[in-house]
């Protein structure tokens, strides 16, 4: 009976020591501790070591791994796995060490749990020497048969960006587990090899594998990193029939990729199939709408999630809502909820939420008020903050207050070619052409080398790339003609010249004309026009930030050819329809 009662004692500290979340609980139970019972009781003296490392404070704990008198390879594993919990490499290295030296005998044998702990800090702390060395080390005493582990080093060697150890390790897996074709997977796309991907998921199901909840997450960054709808819409399928679409994480991300893939309308099909959305998804919606400039429906959207359903919004809430603010020109609303986030709901603005406000004010043409915004900051401005002003500073010719943003992003980025460009088309827009031509050439001096424009439009199952003056697909000559045919229906129809002001370069006006016609997104539309279904919209992927020229063409084509046109750029996503965009022009 007494028996009982104390290990029933022990069990309910062991579960208090693992929910504990301050360190003034986890004190008085170490009191509780010290004076009911022994720290080998249990594993309890390792567990508040663990404890003690995971509320950080690192001090208690190794005082407290000092004092036990007895310790055992579960004891070092904890001191070590806290460690890897804090991101603490160099004491995880050393309590190893340590552990190899220690009195018993001729020290402790390292498990899967000891490599486990110290690759995680590996990956943590982006260290390929001394991974290289813990594979030694595993290979050493015989642990590279533990499938979990060769998954942990496989990982490791992925985001440390050796793909080849990585394939390398994976081919020589005597027995691959579910989490092995994951972890391929997630290698592939963080390496740039979306549709190796793809391939190593498809290969698992081949295989005998039922994709899981990570196999599906995994896979639909894939789809995102590729920009294929039709692929997107296959493992829609597929989680349909596995089950998943009542999983909150995957059809959270589901909607977020419909949204960056440009189909609004899927994304807030699958939002209004979730039962009882959570924050997070309420989020993404949210995000959808100000990705896409629907400023109004994303005010609406989070009214509804507030008021209505009670959901607390956080930081990340309010980052989406002013960013929809300002794509959408509604200075008034974001300044409204700037105000208001910490007054009502509690949330402190961040480096973020300012950011979106100077882009508001700046975009809005109220350049002074969000430079004062910038120099009443309770905090030091991000690059975010001054590449908004900057941005602002391009579309309204402010070329002092350019200058001065662009100077600020030199110190802050000094590697970021796009900060160069930006002051440098500045000067060009107002023909200061020795000022640009000073730019460019520091960018050069450091060199910088600027991102070519392209442009990507899916059609039969294939990505098509285009780029500037592109004459390299096989329809080349169809897509040219059809070119000269948009431009000349322009001109007759509705008296269009080409905006010429937008070519940055100190040319004559005809070299203009030609060079600004050959944009690539230009030639994915005639692509898009001769290919794609007029029951279909035409959606194109650019690289960079659309030029005026384009975005004008865009609105004429819609109106014209009676065709809707969905183009994400580098900022965000525009709906062309019946001669106007989603923009209004605001971007």
């Amino acid at each position: 009976m007494i028996l009982g009662v104390y290990m029933a004692n022990i069990s309910s500290l062991i579960a208090s020591i693992a929910s504990c979340v301050s360190i003034f609980q986890c004190r008085a139970l170490h009191c509780k501790v010290v004076k009911t019972m022994s720290y080998r009781h249990g594993f309890i003296g390792d567990q508040l070591v663990g404890c003690y490392l995971r509320l950080g404070h690192e001090v208690c704990a190794e005082k407290l791994f000092d004092e036990m008198p007895e310790r055992d390879l579960v004891s070092w594993n904890s001191l070590i796995s806290g460690y890897s919990g804090r991101g603490h490499l160099g004491k995880c290295l050393k309590g190893f060490s340590k552990m190899m030296r220690s009195d018993v005998g001729l020290g402790f044998r390292p498990n899967e749990v000891t490599f486990l702990s110290i690759i995680s800090a590996c990956v943590h702390g982006k260290s390929r020497e001394e991974g290289r060395c813990v594979h030694g080390l595993v290979m050493k005493y015989g642990v590279l048969e533990e499938v979990k582990v060769v998954n942990a080093l496989i990982n490791w060697y992925g985001k440390a960006g050796d793909l080849s150890s990585s394939c390398k390790l994976f081919e020589e897996l005597s027995v691959k587990n579910v989490v092995s074709w994951n972890t391929m997977i997630v290698v592939y796309l963080q390496n740039g090899l979306a549709e190796e991907g793809l391939g190593c998921f498809n290969v698992s199901r081949r295989v005998g594998n039922k994709a899981d909840q990570a196999a599906f997450l995994a896979v639909l960054r894939v789809c995102e990193d590729i920009g294929a709808v039709k692929v997107a819409q296959g493992i829609h399928g597929m989680i349909l029939c596995c089950g998943f679409n009542a999983n909150m994480c995957i059809t959270t991300a589901l909607l977020d990729l419909y949204a960056k893939l440009g189909r609004l309308e899927d994304s807030s099909k699958v939002f209004l199939e979730i039962t009882s959305p959570d924050s997070m998804a309420w989020t993404a919606m949210l995000a959808a709408y100000a990705t896409h400039g629907y400023g109004r429906d994303a005010i609406k959207h989070f009214e509804l999630m507030v008021d209505h359903y009670g959901i607390s919004p956080d930081h990340v809430t309010f980052t989406h809502l002013l960013s929809a603010c300002s794509h959408s020109g509604l200075v008034e609303e974001g300044k409204h909820y700037f105000e208001t986030m910490l007054e009502r709901y509690r949330v402190e603005p961040r480096l973020d939420h300012y950011s979106c406000m100077v882009d508001l004010m700046g975009r809005s043409g109220f350049l002074q008020e969000a430079y004062g915004l910038i120099k009443e900051m309770p905090m030091e401005p991000s690059s975010g903050v001054w590449g908004a002003l900057l941005g602002a500073c391009r579309v309204y010719g402010d070329t002092k207050l350019g200058k001065e943003a662009a100077e600020r992003l030199f110190e802050l980025e000094p590697c970021d070619g796009r900060n160069y460009i930006m002051l440098a088309n500045i000067y060009s827009a107002s023909g200061q052409w020795k000022d640009a031509s000073r730019v460019r050439n520091l960018m050069k001096q450091k060199g910088l080398v600027r991102a070519s424009g392209c442009s990507y439009i899916e059609h039969g199952n294939k990505i098509h790339k285009f780029v500037v003056g592109d004459w390299s697909h096989p329809e080349s000559e169809k897509i040219q003609k059809k070119l000269k045919e948009i431009r000349k229906k322009m001109k007759n129809e509705l008296g269009y010249k080409s905006r010429t002001e937008f070519v940055l370069h100190d040319v004559d006006e005809d070299v203009k004309e030609e060079m600004i016609n050959q944009h690539s997104e230009k030639i994915a539309m005639a692509f898009g026009l001769l290919v794609i279904s007029p029951m279909e919209p035409i959606i194109i992927r650019k690289n960079l930030r659309i030029c005026g020229d384009c975005h004008e063409t865009a609105k004429a084509i819609s109106l014209m050819e009676e065709r809707r046109l969905i183009i994400r750029d580098s900022k965000r996503f525009h709906h062309f329809s019946e001669g106007s965009c989603s923009c209004r022009d605001y971007w």
